[in-house]
């Protein structure tokens, strides 16, 4: 699952946060910066790009203050024109808060970033505008265009983060679109929120990050950080990537969040999830939690972990539903999900001879319903012999009375004897045969038409209502 050529180490993002914004009397520092001291209109018409560079810089220069926007629409959003840093329409900074030692507040107040119409993303000749074509891998630098690296971008920053109350809207689709770049799609800078090696706490709540070309949330935490972030009611949608990359960092707290759409807002990027948790740069990540966040209808799979020194992610009371792919695809270490819903088929649960180390599911369900999707598709559904979990030799995974209720045309679990089922309840209504082989301890009741040839029967099995030993 790599994303490209083009490290995405130079973005990130996040969102959540559920304490209360900090008074900037209490800290002894003046009163709150506002974009329209320097300029900025907040009108939706006018751009106030430089406005708010002008104010990041204020910030910066201060190492660190609170920011107060209106709760109204600001445009932002500008190109250079000319090559530079290998593009060839250069986009302009917004907010990049760098190196803020003191406590940063951004109160947004419910207002909205939203990007100036006509900007160009993808690859451009930089003398004639036009938009350039190239067989894919294409990474040659010179003509990449952008209309921001991201909306609002806090780097290297020590003393705690604060963002509550703010929607960043890309507006994908006024973008004029060029050729593709990196190894498939368009791996190109353009993230509403990116955090980025911040070793600080990070508070994050009511953010809706939303139509951007690449990440609407990119998360590149320092390596081996100690602090805690928090992020909840954060929703990120129709983003041409991810909703939420996270590429390295430990201790993130998601609660109450929504990672949808991604790839349906106009442009499609692989790998296109909700959530891909994938290390990169030699980074590792450690120590996530989800609870009652839901990845749904997103082009790829729900949630993705395959690559890099990713371990130790927990999900409680999630929602999973996977329409046009899997609803999530955990292939990383003691990866473990607690009464979770999963809408569609999931996939490549990391198996490992050490069970502490496998994935576990506790008091999780599993369906195929059309009416739980959002648009009625369900992955898996369309063929009758696809498996709710395709597991073929995944050791140690556990399913810990969870329930498979299949009462469309997906299949009950395809595994083998190393995996573990444990007091779980299973039926189908397709007539196709299922494989849910496994070691069967506890109490276990399957219902439909399986095989079990090469399974374990530790305790009792009720297959078809009768018992098997």
């Amino acid at each position: 699952m790599r994303h490209g050529m083009l490290t995405r180490r130079g973005f990130l993002a996040a969102s959540g946060g559920s304490l209360a914004l900090i008074p900037a009397s209490s800290l002894g520092a003046p009163g709150p910066l506002r974009p329209e001291t320097f300029g900025a209109r907040g009108d939706g018409v006018t751009n106030d790009s430089d406005a708010f560079a002008a104010l990041a810089a204020e910030v910066n220069r201060s190492g660190g203050g609170e920011i107060a926007l209106r709760p109204t629409t600001y445009v932002v959003g500008r190109q250079t024109k000319g090559e530079r840093g290998g593009y060839s329409f250069a986009p302009a900074p917004i907010m990049h808060l760098l190196k803020c030692t003191a406590p940063l507040i951004i109160r947004g107040n419910g207002a909205r970033l939203r990007c100036a119409p006509g900007l160009r993303y993808g690859t451009f000749d930089r003398n004639t505008g036009r938009a350039t074509r190239h067989a894919m891998p294409y990474t040659a630098p010179g003509e990449l265009a952008a209309p921001y690296r991201a909306m609002l971008r806090v780097e290297d920053c020590s003393g705690p983060v604060i963002i509550a109350g703010l929607e960043f809207d890309g507006d994908l689709q006024s973008l004029e679109l060029g050729g593709t770049y990196g190894d498939t799609g368009w791996q190109i800078p353009a993230a509403g929120l990116h955090l980025m090696n911040n070793r600080g706490s990070e508070q994050l709540s009511d953010i809706h990050s939303h139509h951007h070309a690449l990440d609407g949330i990119l998360i590149d935490g320092a390596d081996g950080r100690l602090a805690r972030s928090t992020l909840q009611h954060v929703r990120s949608e129709y983003n041409g990537r991810q909703a939420c990359s996270i590429t390295g960092g430990s201790n993130y707290e998601f609660s109450d969040c929504r990672f949808s759409d991604s790839g349906r807002g106009g442009i499609s990027s692989a790998p296109g999830a909700g959530v891909d948790i994938e290390a990169e740069g030699g980074k590792r990540i450690r120590n996530l939690s989800f609870l009652r966040c839901t990845f749904s209808n997103n082009k790829g799979a729900g949630l993705v972990a395959d690559s890099g020194d990713s371990a130790g992610a927990s999900f409680e009371n999630c929602t999973f539903i996977g329409t046009t792919s899997w609803a999530a695809w955990p292939n990383k270490p003691r990866f473990s999900f607690s009464k979770c819903t999963f809408v569609g088929a999931i996939t490549h649960a990391f198996g490992d001879p050490d069970p502490a180390r496998a994935c576990r599911f506790d008091y999780c369900r599993f369906l195929d319903d059309p009416a739980l999707s959002p648009n009625g598709l369900v992955y898996g559904g369309a063929n009758p012999s696809r498996p709710i979990a395709d597991l073929p030799n995944n050791k140690n995974v556990l399913f810990d009375h969870c329930k498979f209720d299949l009462t469309h045309r997906s299949v009950l679990p395809w595994t083998t004897n190393v995996t573990i089922y444990a007091n779980c309840s299973m039926s189908q209504r397709a007539p196709a045969k299922s494989y849910p082989r496994g070691t069967f301890t506890g109490l276990n009741r399957i219902s439909g038409n399986v095989d079990l040839y090469s399974s374990r029967i530790q305790g009792e099995l009720i297959l078809n209502g009768r018992s098997v030993h």
